[in-house]
């Protein structure tokens, strides 16, 4: 038996004045949704919301939301919403009782399960409990779920928070950042756990996709639609790129992937066939109506020459019905919707006729012309412009095409304007940099972390900025080098018996350059013995090489500025050694590049060429040298991370990193001296799996304390500083012998 509102009102223990003007609306919506005694346990839970005392908006939030959460869960669940705002209250987070109500109707939605709900109201006790400061924590984490919550599952919810917890247990104060998406750590591992096609993973088949189909070269420029609240990033064409998804999940049967393929398969289509059109010409209606037919256009083009992309664009294109447009509202992307449908799918199911019209009109077009999709857009807006057309209420159901871009690069517009923000023009999307048209930008790269305490990495923790560094003297290190002319001698005899033959001979060749004169013998003698002969008689001679490939990375931390008895700085010395090694190798052949780093916080990882693999030995890479600077700290890690990915481009068969240091790894960001020593640790355990060779020549001669922790037995001490550059050049040789 229902109640009526005056029955309602007397059994809800609460004195809210406001309650009154809402109650017969929430018990009419309340009693379709939930039998009589969910109703009861509805109003229960709101007088008992209402007896905490925290305000009007809390008692009316759970009138008018709740019956829609226990409608998707089960009517036990009123009972453990009191029961959380109860623990919520005595926790010290009263704050938190609002956002915590807010973020129901999405839990419930994304759950569906009562045991679900429950289950997050447990992860929520876990994140609170841990913190610090429990109230901020709460209202941080309770307000970022209804967000969180429809990007990930709940289980990844819950690696999300643990993830959080784990990461800054040693800094608790900095929980309330974390969970609300404040650090780029949150970002990371909420992006982690989202499901779907990760574009990064499919980039390269996508290219290659769109070069073979399309003899099309575009930059892509991927965005996130996970962290945009305010508007949502859709598809677009620029100066810039193809900007597309970072992410696409599989839909009505069309898994992520293919959805990457029509979306690319249709901008590449504007690419080929669309001619931008002088906006100014064109009214806002006309706009909207020409980029349908445009979008049409240049897809029927595309199945022209590609048939199967009309199974893809019809998988994906919604059927709008037909009368679904009520009055009141605009209805012109509802028709032009139709339009498009109609016009893709023969089999359609509309009868309006002007929607069978223009589809018929559109295929009896020349559609190699741009300009039909204005006759065709400005003709089907005058048939059916009136006064709704402007109406405030846009109907947009089953009106979005997603794999289709925004359109923006149709439009050219001639006023000036003050904002590079602009939507609807690539006028307002300034040219691409010329220094990156060129390929010489180096981008910040970001590499993880590895936390020992948590034994978690860090995802995209670290940033490191890399560049060339600056050209000083050559001659200062032509001068160097003179210094050392007499172990300059010694090092050259080492050098011409290291140096490989020119050339080294194969045997049993079928064919070859000249006859093996041995084998040729004992083939006719089994010949006249009666025995089958050996016919691999040929021998051949090939280039003899060593095989290998060396970078050495330099420790360019401020400790290099320190003297030595003999008056020279560290700096000095690594010089004078980087030099002589650089003459030694550049005389053996082998691939070689030098770098240095040195660091300002994980924000901060300078990461400095100063020769690469392709430049031989000479006055650019000793200016460079020459140039060298010592400052800031040493974030090791990250800098072997770098260093490891231009090692693994060379095509050697052996590949050695040598890191000269001369000291720990540190960064004034870093409290736990242990911390980055393990991160180095497992750097070199990463470069050991991609069959990189790490080996350390420390200058520290406390190193026997932490060094043997990071490298294992692949390191030397070099306690006498001043012989380094012989130290160093003789290291080489005897790590690189055989």
């Amino acid at each position: 038996m229902s109640l009526d509102a005056t029955a309602a009102r007397a059994r809800l223990r609460c004195s809210v004045a406001q309650i009154d003007d809402i109650l017969p609306g929430c018990l009419s919506a309340a009693e379709r949704l939930l039998s009589p005694e969910g109703v009861d346990a509805w109003l229960d839970a709101a007088s008992a919301i209402c007896g905490m005392g925290r305000g009007t908006e809390l008692v009316l939030m759970v009138l008018e939301d709740l019956p829609g959460v226990i409608a998707k869960t089960d009517e036990s669940v009123p009972s453990d919403v009191v029961e959380m705002a109860h623990w919520l209250a005595r926790a010290r987070c009263g704050k938190a009782i609002n956002p915590f109500l807010r973020a129901l109707p999405a839990v419930a939605r994304r759950t569906g399960s009562a045991e679900s709900l429950r289950a997050w109201m447990d992860v929520v006790r876990k994140a609170v409990e841990a913190a610090e400061y429990p109230d901020d924590t709460a209202v941080a984490l309770l307000s970022a779920t209804p967000f969180v919550i429809n990007q990930i599952s709940l289980e990844g919810y819950g690696n999300w928070v643990d993830f959080g917890l784990r990461t800054w247990k040693g800094q608790r104060h900095r929980y309330p950042d974390y969970f609300a998406l404040r650090t780029p750590d949150a970002h990371a591992a909420l992006q982690r756990e989202r499901h779907g096609t990760l574009f990064v993973d499919h980039e390269r088949q996508i290219r290659l996709l769109l070069r073979a189909f399309w003899q099309c070269e575009e930059k892509f420029r991927p965005y996130s639609l996970a962290f945009d609240h305010i508007r949502k990033p859709t598809p677009h064409i620029d100066k810039l790129g193809f900007h597309v998804p970072d992410v696409l999940e599989a839909r009505d049967g069309v898994s992520g992937i293919d959805r990457y393929r029509a979306l690319v398969a249709h901008m590449a289509a504007h690419r080929r066939w669309s001619r931008p059109y002088l906006a100014d010409n064109f009214s806002p209606f006309q706009h909207v109506s020409v980029e349908a037919f445009e979008d049409s256009r240049v897809e029927a083009l595309a199945m022209r020459l590609y048939p199967g992309l009309r199974g893809l664009f019809q998988a994906l294109h919604p059927i709008p019905v037909q009368d679904a447009c009520p009055e009141g509202w605009s209805c012109l992307r509802h028709r032009l919707a139709m339009v498009s449908r109609a016009i893709l799918d023969p089999d359609h199911p509309y009868t309006d006729p002007l929607t069978v019209d223009y589809a018929a009109r559109f295929h009896a077009e020349d559609l190699t012309d741009p300009e039909s999709s204005v006759r065709l857009g400005r003709a089907f807006l005058t048939r059916i412009m009136d006064k709704s057309l402007g109406l405030p209420k846009v109907w947009f159901d089953d009106t979005v095409v997603d794999y289709r871009d925004d359109n923006r690069w149709l439009w050219h517009f001639l006023e000036s304007t003050d904002s590079e923000e602009d939507f609807h023009s690539d006028h307002g999307t300034p040219d691409v940099p010329e220094d990156q048209q060129s390929g010489d930008l180096l981008p910040p790269q970001h590499y993880p972390e590895w936390d020992f305490e948590t034994r978690t990495e860090r995802a995209d923790w670290v940033t490191v900025y890399e560049a060339n560094q600056p050209l000083g003297d050559a001659a200062d290190i032509d001068r160097l080098l003179d210094r050392h002319s007499d172990l300059a001698k010694q090092i050259k005899r080492l050098v011409d018996r290291l140096k490989p033959q020119n050339r080294k001979r194969i045997r049993h060749q079928k064919d070859g350059e000249d006859l093996d004169l041995d084998l040729a013998i004992r083939a006719m003698i089994d010949g006249r013995a009666g025995v089958s002969p050996d016919e691999r008689v040929y021998q051949s001679h090939v280039p003899d090489s060593r095989n290998i490939s060396v970078l050495l990375l330099l420790d360019l931390s401020q400790s290099l500025n320190e003297k030595t008895p003999s008056g020279n700085t560290l700096l000095q010395l690594s010089q004078e050694a980087v030099s002589l090694l650089g003459w030694a190798v550049e005389a053996l052949g082998d691939p070689f590049a030098i770098a240095g780093f040195a660091s300002e916080t994980r924000h901060n990882v300078r990461y400095t060429h100063l020769k690469r693999f392709a430049e031989p030995w000479g006055p650019d890479p000793k200016a460079r040298i020459a140039a060298m600077e010592a400052a800031a700290s040493t974030r090791m890690g990250s800098a072997l991370r770098h260093a490891g990915r231009y090692l693994a481009a060379q095509k050697t068969e052996k590949k050695l990193l040598l890191l000269l240091s001369d000291g720990r790894p540190h960064d004034i960001d870093v409290d736990n001296p242990d911390y980055l020593k393990w991160d180095t640790h497992a750097a070199v355990g990463e470069l050991q799996g991609q069959g990189i060779t790490s080996f350390c020549i420390t200058l520290d001669r406390e190193a026997d304390s932490y060094v043997s922790d990071i490298f294992g037995q692949a390191y030397t001490v070099v306690d006498q500083v001043e012989r380094l550059p012989e130290k160093l050049t003789r290291l080489f040789m005897a790590l690189t012998k055989g």
